[in-house]
C-alpha cells in the first residue's frame, strides 16, 4: 500500500479525541466487570490496547538504532499506565534498553523531566496518552527536537507539530463503532449485553522533516508500513 502524504494541520476531531473517551484500561479502573460482559448500565470503547507499548520501544530502535536510553513521559496520577509500563519493561530487556518513568503533572513539569533526561547522549522518548500530555503535545514535540531526542506518540497530531512518529488506533473507527452501539441501545438492547471493544486499526505516521533534522535515516521496513508520511 503506498503511504499516504499530507501537510495538513490537526482537525477538530483529532485535538478533542482525548476529551471524548478517557479510558484505557476499563476493568483496571473498575468501569466494568470484564471487557466480554461488562454488567451494570456501562459499555463502550477502550482508547487504546496497552501490548502497543512494547511497539513503541521497538519503532524507536528501528528507527534510531542507537539509543541506549528512553524515558517514558506519562501523567503521575493515573495508576492505569502501569500496564504500558509492563509492556515497555518486557521490550526493552530483549532491545537491551534502559528505560525510566518520568511523571508529569503540567507543562512545568513536562519541560523539566525533557530537558533533564536530554542532557546524556543515545536518549530517546515515548509520550504516553493523556490529557495532560495530549494537551501539551506541541510543547513536547518542540522540546524533543530541541533536545534531539528520537520520539514516538500516540497520536497523529503530535507528529503534524514536529513530532517524529506517531502509532496508534485510528480515532475514525471509535466513532463509527460508538454510532452504532448507541443505535443498538436505542433499539432496546441492554449495554451490559454490549462488549467493551479494544481497538483493532492502528496507524503510522512518520515525519520525514523531523528525521532529517535528527540526523536520522528512516528504513525502508518502516515507510512501507506508514499510513501516512509527512514531508
Amino acid at each position: 500500500m503506498t503511504p499516504k502524504r499530507s501537510l495538513r494541520g490537526p482537525s477538530e476531531r483529532e485535538v478533542t479525541t482525548d476529551r471524548a473517551i478517557k479510558v484505557i484500561d476499563p476493568v483496571g479502573n473498575g468501569w466494568v466487570k470484564s471487557l466480554a460482559r461488562p454488567e451494570g448500565n456501562i459499555t463502550g470503547f477502550a482508547l487504546f490496547e496497552p501490548e502497543i507499548a512494547g511497539k513503541w520501544l521497538e519503532m524507536i530502535k528501528e528507527i534510531a538504532p542507537h539509543v541506549s536510553r528512553v524515558a517514558v513521559l506519562q501523567y503521575s496520577k493515573n495508576a492505569a499506565y502501569a500496564r504500558y509500563w509492563r509492556g515497555i519493561e518486557a521490550a526493552a530487556r530483549s532491545l537491551a534498553v534502559k528505560v525510566r518513568a518520568a511523571g508529569v503533572g503540567d507543562a512545568s513539569e513536562i519541560e523539566n523531566a525533557i530537558a533533564v533526561f536530554g542532557r546524556q547522549m543515545d536518549g530517546g522518548l515515548i509520550v504516553l496518552p493523556s490529557p495532560v500530555t495530549n494537551s501539551n503535545h506541541g510543547l513536547i514535540a518542540e522540546l524533543a527536537a530541541r533536545h534531539r531526542l528520537p520520539a514516538v506518540y500516540p497520536y497523529r497530531l503530535y507528529v503534524i507539530s514536529g513530532g517524529l512518529i506517531a502509532y496508534g488506533p485510528d480515532p475514525t473507527n471509535w466513532y463509527r463503532q460508538a454510532a452504532s452501539y448507541v443505535d443498538r441501545i436505542l433499539r432496546g438492547e441492554r449495554p451490559a449485553d454490549l462488549p467493551v471493544q479494544q481497538p483493532t486499526k492502528f496507524e503510522l505516521i512518520i515525519n520525514l522533516q523531523t528525521a532529517k533534522a535528527l540526523g536520522l535515516t528512516v528504513p525502508p521496513s518502516l515507510l512501507v508500513r506508514a499510513d501516512e508520511v509527512i514531508e
